[in-house]
């Protein structure tokens, strides 16, 4: 807006589903999308510029009792699946290493939105797929699970970490991906004390894909507005180096360039 004073930007909250399904009615010039991009969507015009690197993180609350030993020994891939899927894990104790012995509360979204169907993508399901309580949005996600002990759930990693002190809001804790499932969290996989060690695990790819993603900018077809254009790629390019202090992971030259071509 300082670069063209004429111009407002209007920026509402709604998740992934919402920022999609506005742009395609064209209730918007774009749509915010923290997911990948159906192929349905593709085929009714939805155009993608890609702003940032993200990821969704499973969370805990920092009241567990056996905190401890789930930072220490993560939980698989398919441990996850048998607690948000299948619904055989059912006590802590079920996970071998972990002492307590009571029920795993599992909390998940309501809403459509990108951390949801991204963790889902990550089980190899859709969001529908998943179990649990629903709860509406990160923020009340969150609540929930630093108020329950004995919960998991998972958010998108702006609402895990303090953006300012790089470290994980008080009352959770971020519950380590065991990656190579071996049964421990290796010293190249104890990447959730910091923010910045976070990101920087997602830009160097040690940080599975799903539950990293790309942020995505939408629009109905390929733009043709000059100041919708302009702001693409004052993104891609300016933009850019404010993304590490928001909390993301800025674009390689590559993708930035892939995508100053398709605006081109």
């Amino acid at each position: 807006m300082t670069l063209h004073p004429g111009v407002r930007l209007d920026i509402q909250a709604g998740g992934a589903g919402k920022g999609m399904a506005d742009v395609l009615g064209r209730a918007t010039d774009i749509g915010m999308v923290s997911r990948n991009i159906h192929e349905t969507e593709f085929q009714k015009g939805a155009y993608t510029i890609p702003v940032a690197g993200d990821a969704v993180v499973p969370i805990i609350s920092l009241k567990h009792p056996c905190l401890h030993q789930l930072k220490e020994r993560g939980l698989t891939r398919e441990e996850f699946q048998c607690i948000f899927l299948h619904g055989r894990c059912r006590k802590w104790n079920q996970l071998p290493g972990i002492s307590c012995e009571q029920g795993i509360k599992v909390f998940t979204r309501s809403d459509a939105a990108g951390a949801p169907e991204t963790w889902a993508q990550y089980l190899g399901v859709a969001q529908e797929d998943l179990l649990g309580v629903g709860v509406f949005g990160d923020p009340g996600l969150v609540e929930v699970i630093s108020h329950d002990r004995f919960s998991i759930g998972f958010s998108n990693i702006a609402y895990v970490y303090n953006i300012a002190s790089g470290k994980p809001y008080s009352g959770i804790s971020p519950l380590p991906v065991d990656i190579n499932g071996n049964g421990r969290i290796d010293p190249e996989e104890s990447i959730y004390d910091l923010l910045d060690d976070l990101n920087d695990a997602i830009a160097k790819g040690i940080y599975p894909t799903p539950p990293a993603r790309v942020l995505y900018f939408v629009t109905k077809d390929r733009p043709t507005n000059r100041i919708v254009i302009e702001f693409l790629k004052w993104v891609l390019n300016e933009g850019q180096g404010m993304v590490g202090r928001l909390g993301f992971v800025a674009l390689d030259e590559a993708t930035i360039e892939q995508a100053l071509s398709k605006l081109n």
